[in-house]
């Protein structure tokens, strides 16, 4: 099982600038790359001081100049906010500027909030859809001469230019979750991403059992790769550790204020949660978070991620955005980096 990091720039106040943040940002991917991690991977979230990513391609552009091993990857674009010719053109250049170390992550999105904004209207079912009619075109655009009449993109015949410098393409990598993601994903020969957020381990093994079934439902194709995204922390003390799952509770209380949009938002950050609404919230507890997420010293990490392995999981990405300082976040890399990786050496 190969690791990535997933990161973004994030804050949820205004006290700390984004060059400061971008700086921190640019420090993590470079000890994931310099500690030999398989990946890195960065997304793309709009007006959001929470996920701060407008285009991976121009961050994973900078990247390529100060990494030299790992793999970069759009973790992920979303494709409603995307035309086939655009994403095909920018992904190719990206690809050549990262002598082929691109892979392109791709998703419908997640929060309304996004979808108000840049295609006011949408909602998660017409982006499902607009992402099954994308990768296809961008696939036939990569090819060349290329033309499409569906129902949300219509051009006649085109050809990206530039072409990828990985042939046919780089690799194309899907957020599934649903049974039907999963289907498309594996009969279309993309790689899967999935993450089971906040759950435990049981959403783990299913989400395994619905790319088993589509990979079984799809015989005649390759098995494509399935990816683990989970929240991670290796800490040094029981101290650090239960304050990595207090961090993480205040994180996902966020995360679902975002994603239900209900809240005030002003100059990109949303209202502040009370302390006390978050610690009453037991859905999102400390200790739901430390069992459900991969959190504790070494030992425990290691025992969880032989688990995964175990049930087919082919790369493991460690989600560092939590809402945790930088110092922080860069103890627990190193950690992990140190003290866990080695367990899974060949």
């Amino acid at each position: 099982m190969k690791f990535s990091l997933f990161v973004h720039m994030e804050r949820l106040d205004a006290g700390q600038s984004h060059k400061s943040l971008y700086e921190e940002f640019i420090a993590l991917c470079e000890i994931a790359d310099k500690g030999g991690m398989h990946a890195i991977w960065t997304g793309e979230h709009h007006g959001m001081d929470f996920t701060i990513a407008p285009n991976p391609f121009v961050t994973i552009a900078d990247l390529a100049r100060r990494t030299s091993r790992a793999r970069l990857g759009t973790g992920t674009v979303i494709a409603p906010f995307w035309h086939p010719i655009k994403l095909a053109g920018e992904a190719a250049m990206t690809d050549i500027i990262c002598d082929g170390r691109l892979d392109i992550g791709i998703a419908r999105g997640a929060y309304s909030f996004e979808y108000e904004r840049l295609l006011p209207g949408l909602d998660a079912w017409g982006a499902g859809q607009r992402m099954r009619e994308l990768i296809p075109a961008i696939k036939g655009i990569w090819e060349g001469d290329y033309a499409h009449d569906g129902e949300f993109y219509k051009f006649p015949s085109t050809t990206s230019a530039p072409k990828p410098l990985q042939q046919p393409n780089p690799p194309i990598w899907v957020a599934a979750r649903d049974p039907n993601s999963h289907e498309f994903a594996v009969a279309n020969g993309c790689n899967v991403q999935v993450t089971p957020l906040w759950q435990g381990d049981e959403e783990v093994v299913a989400l395994m059992g619905r790319f088993n079934d589509a990979c079984a439902k799809n015989p005649d194709i390759d098995r494509p790769k399935i990816m683990l995204l989970r929240h991670t922390y290796v800490g040094s003390t029981e101290a650090d550790i239960a304050q990595a799952a207090h961090e993480l509770s205040v994180y996902y209380n966020y995360f679902f204020a975002w994603f239900k949009n209900e809240k005030p938002i002003k100059q990109g950050l949303i209202e502040r949660i009370p302390e006390e609404e978050i610690g009453a919230n037991a859905m999102l507890s400390d200790a739901v978070m430390r069992s459900n997420n991969v959190v504790g010293n070494a030992e425990t990490v290691i025992a969880r991620l032989k688990a995964y392995e175990a049930m087919g999981y082919d790369e493991y990405s460690f989600w560092i955005d939590t809402g945790m300082s930088f110092e922080r976040k860069k103890a627990s890399l190193e950690r992990f980096i140190a003290e866990v990786m080695p367990a899974f050496a060949e």
